[in-house]
């Protein structure tokens, strides 16, 4: 398997998240500020191409009782602008709770804010979870040998 992508789109910054290349363990990759469409976009399929990824996985903000939001219309805009730009698949994936937990292990003062890393860690969540609700990506793309114990 090669690397996915994790991005969790915010109005202001996109955390992004890099998978290893076997998707197992998936790690925080900075943030890019937000510009428009176009240099959002140019700036991901820019970064699909270096790590040759496969798939971006894109955090959905669903509200807490599953209704859509504001910001769920506008990331799921963001999504289909990028599915037009880039080459690879894009996917919504589940991001409730993610910015609280990335906030309790960096922090949250404003230095932290605004350098990305809650964005960049809360990508990484949203990639995680991905990544382990999906195992078949992994087996799939590196089958075991027989006989080798499956862990």
């Amino acid at each position: 398997m090669s690397r996915l992508i994790g991005l969790d789109v915010g109005s202001k910054r996109i955390g992004i998240a890099v998978s290893d290349e076997l998707g197992i363990l998936a790690t925080p990759h900075g943030m890019i500020a937000r510009r428009s469409y176009n240099r959002d976009g140019e700036a991901i399929a820019r970064l699909i191409q270096e790590l040759t990824a496969v798939r971006v996985i894109v955090g959905h903000p669903i509200g807490l009782a599953g209704q859509s939001t504001r910001q769920t219309e506008a990331t799921e805009t963001f999504a289909r602008m990028l599915a037009d730009r880039v080459p690879v698949p894009i996917e919504l994936w589940d991001e409730r709770h993610t910015s609280t937990a990335a906030r309790e292990i960096v922090g949250s003062s404003p230095e932290v804010r605004r350098s990305g890393r809650i964005d960049a860690v809360a990508a990484a969540i949203i990639l995680q979870s991905y990544l382990d609700n999906h195992p078949e990506l992994r087996s799939a793309q590196h089958p075991r040998p027989r006989g080798e114990p499956g862990w």
